[in-house]
């Protein structure tokens, strides 16, 4: 008996389960209420669009100009600076010893400036003139032999060679005073013009060279150029830095004004009014609203740089940068977060895709 009823009553139990399966796949779900709610347009007519937190002195990325390993870090994340303050400053000990033969270089140009500008020296002077007296001396002796074999020979007591000889070292003696007088003006005029210059543009050079170094050495020290706070610190000592770097070291804002950069839809831009005022949203929180006032607007349209993911969204999208101050004293935001921006607009654009009516103009 129980075998006969058994295959029936398994139909339909398994008919009632395929009837239970079906009602509840086609039953519909209930609506969730979102984690956090999404903000809403504070106006009427609105621009939304989407912004970026930064300081008003924008977030500066600074490098290092020249590359070598990182001795010193004087800063922390989130520490005040003051323009000029020590951030970082890489190992000097290669230009510290090529300044000290620079500076050797430069005290050998410049006693060899001061050797040739002091010429002649006091001590050279009179032994000089020891030598034209000698040659003038000599010049005279010679004149006096010279005539004494001059007379000798009119009485035959000479030979006319032995005066043929007196009157050539009396030409010699006297070519002999003229190239001692000649010296010692020589002497007496100094160095000349031109290796005076020479000199003065080797002292030149090395001091150039010295001026060269000691930049380097300076440029080896990377200060902070504005006053701010340290956003980012991505140095540590014993690193190495590569120069050109493809990253920012250092990153730093003043954090006093902080400013929100808006980008705003080409779509969007003719409803956009230059000067409107806008309410600024934190995500996750939509009951805290930031009044943003206008600042400037930067008019150039440019590709967007940050997406959203959408797979409606095109690479080609176009927005136009607006920027907006944030209420003084704004701790609530962090640079780089994401705000939503909702900006007034008083301009309404019809929807081009509705039909219009023709005229006699169209």
């Amino acid at each position: 008996m129980f075998r006969r009823w058994s295959l029936p009553m398994l139909a339909v139990g398994f008919a009632s389960f395929m009837g239970y399966h079906l009602v509840a796949s086609h039953r519909q779900p209930p609506d969730l209420e979102p984690v956090v709610a999404p903000a809403r347009a504070p106006y009427e007519h609105v621009v939304a669009a989407s912004g970026v937190v930064e300081p008003a002195s924008e977030s500066i990325s600074v490098g290092s100009p020249l590359q070598g390993v990182i001795e010193e870090v004087a800063i922390v994340e989130g520490q005040r600076v003051k323009q000029g303050d020590l951030l970082f400053r890489l190992d000097d000990r290669e230009l510290r010893a090529q300044l000290a033969v620079r500076h050797a270089d430069l005290d050998s140009a410049k006693l060899n400036l001061a050797r040739v500008e002091g010429r002649p020296r006091p001590e050279e002077i009179p032994p000089s003139e020891a030598k034209v007296r000698k040659a003038e001396a000599t010049m005279a002796a010679e004149a006096d032999l010279y005539n004494r074999r001059e007379k000798l020979f009119s009485t035959r007591a000479v030979s006319e060679q032995e005066v043929i000889s007196a009157r050539q070292a009396v030409a010699v003696a006297r070519e002999a005073v003229t190239q001692a007088r000649a010296e010692h003006d020589l002497l007496l005029a100094g160095s000349w013009e031109h290796d005076k210059s020479v000199a003065r543009a080797e002292v030149a050079r090395e001091e150039a060279l010295v001026k060269q170094t000691e930049t380097d050495l300076a440029r080896l020290e990377v200060r902070s150029p504005i006053d701010g706070d340290v956003l980012k610190s991505d140095v540590h000592r014993g690193e190495y830095v590569a120069a050109p770097i493809s990253q920012a070291l250092v990153v730093i804002g003043d954090l006093n004004q902080m400013h929100v950069r808006v980008t705003i839809d080409e779509q969007d831009l003719p409803r956009f009014r230059a000067g409107t005022s806008g309410k600024a949203f934190v995500r996750g929180d939509a009951d805290a609203s930031l009044d943003l006032a206008f600042v400037r607007v930067e008019p150039y349209v440019q590709p967007k740089r940050s997406l959203t993911r959408d797979p409606s969204e095109k690479v080609d999208t176009r927005v136009l940068d607006v920027l907006y101050a944030l209420p003084a004293g704004s701790q609530t935001v962090f640079v780089g977060q994401q705000l939503d921006v909702f900006l007034k607009s008083d301009a309404v654009v019809k929807d081009a895709s509705a039909p219009r009516r023709l005229t006699r103009k169209d």
